[in-house]
């Protein structure tokens, strides 16, 4: 296989068939040594990680399938960290989406003035461009629309697939007893459609157990309960 890209959290390999291999590592994004699913730099490692966040992204990416949520999963092997995805085009450079439930973060960071942590949000979706140098800013739908990143219609497209999604996700670990927070993601094209790409991991969101945030290499064992 041909390494094609290097990753914050994996490096993406293209396999003779066509088909693209992510390769989970151990690193997570935070700052100062504090894991922060937000942040767009690698903040620390944390040994084993990368596994947990496999099984994890397997275990998601599996009951979307079964709901017939479009994506870029074929298969993954736990065994060698791997997961194997369809091609897909990205939009512009890279965005990313994050939907919030609550209030943390960099929201409160932001909106401070008006909002208080914790403070229920409803489904609230957000893109930031993937843009190390300018720290992932915040776009609009109009500046999306106007850089040709996104068509109107892929934006509301995203838009609905991210709230579908996330809802899913909430209440699966509303179910296991736990509390999103907020979630990141990234989506891209495959065959024309708006696709869930990436992973779905604990290094991905904010999961709360009552009032104490859950690990992302501890998040496995509460989804087996």
């Amino acid at each position: 296989m041909e390494k094609i890209y290097t990753g914050k959290t994996k490096d993406i390999y293209k396999s003779e068939d066509g088909n693209y291999v992510l390769k989970f590592k151990d690193d997570v994004t935070g700052e100062n040594g504090v894991f922060d699913p937000g942040a767009n730099t690698v903040g620390l490692s944390i040994e084993g990680v990368g596994h947990e966040g496999l099984k994890i992204t397997k275990y998601f990416f599996e009951i979307l399938k079964e709901k017939g949520i479009r994506t870029h999963y074929i298969d993954c092997n736990l065994n060698e960290n791997t997961m194997t995805v369809k091609p897909c085009e990205v939009f512009g450079k890279g965005i990313e989406v994050i939907c919030r439930f609550k209030a943390v973060g960099s929201f409160i960071r932001r909106y401070g003035l008006y909002a208080k942590p914790n403070d229920d949000l409803d489904t609230y979706v957000e893109i930031t461009l993937k843009d190390d140098e300018r720290c992932d800013p915040l776009i609009t739908k109009d500046a999306l629309v106007m850089l040709n990143i996104l068509t109107e219609k892929e934006y509301e497209d995203l838009v609905a697939l991210t709230k579908e999604i996330c809802t899913i996700i909430r209440d699966v670990l509303k179910e296991k007893g736990l509390t999103l927070y907020d979630i990141k993601l990234e989506f891209g094209k495959v065959d024309g459609e708006v696709v869930l790409i990436d992973e779905i991991s604990g290094g991905n969101m904010r999961v709360y157990n009552g009032d104490n945030i859950v690990a992302p290499t501890d998040l496995y064992s509460f989804l087996l309960k």
